[in-house]
C-alpha cells in the first residue's frame, strides 16, 4: 500500500502585475505525517531559483475552502466558487496563489482515502519516535 500521494497543481501566482502567470505545484500528502500535507514550487517558480516547499496542516487546508482560515505563515481561504487561495508568508515577502478549489477536493479525497480525518493518530509510532529523540540526546 502506498504511504506518499502527489497531484500536480495549477498555481496562479497573484502579482502586482494584471497578468497572474501559472505555474507549477505539488500537492503532497504521506501517511507517515498523517497531520500535515506540503505544497512545493519547483526551482523555476521561486525568487530563489530553488525548490520552495511549505509544510502546513492538512485541516487547515480543508477548513479553508470554506471560509478563512489560518493567523501563521499558511492561510486558505476560498475565492469564489470554485477558487482557493493560499497566502505563504515568509520574512522575504509573501506569496499569493489560487488553486483550483476542485484539484483541492480531489487531492483532499485521497488523502481521507489513504488515512481517514480523526484516525491519523493510528498512523503515528509514538514507540519509534521517542526512541529517535531519546538517541539523539
Amino acid at each position: 500500500m502506498s504511504t506518499l500521494i502527489e497531484q500536480p497543481v495549477e498555481a496562479r501566482l497573484v502579482a502586482a502585475a494584471p497578468r497572474m502567470p501559472s505555474i507549477p505545484a505539488t500537492l503532497r500528502y504521506d501517511r507517515r505525517d498523517p497531520f500535515a500535507v506540503r505544497m512545493s514550487f519547483p526551482a523555476p517558480a521561486t525568487l530563489e531559483g530553488v525548490e520552495v516547499c511549505w509544510t502546513f496542516a492538512r485541516e487547515l487546508l480543508a477548513a479553508g475552502l470554506e471560509e478563512p482560515e489560518g493567523h501563521g505563515d499558511v492561510r486558505v481561504r476560498p475565492y469564489g466558487y470554485d477558487r482557493t487561495v493560499l497566502e505563504f508568508h515568509a520574512p522575504e515577502g509573501t506569496a499569493v496563489v489560487h488553486v483550483r478549489s476542485e484539484e483541492v477536493r480531489r487531492f483532499l479525497g485521497a488523502a481521507n482515502e489513504m488515512v481517514p480525518v480523526g484516525r491519523e493518530h493510528l498512523q503515528l509510532d509514538l514507540d519509534h519516535d521517542l526512541a529517535e529523540l531519546m538517541r539523539d540526546a
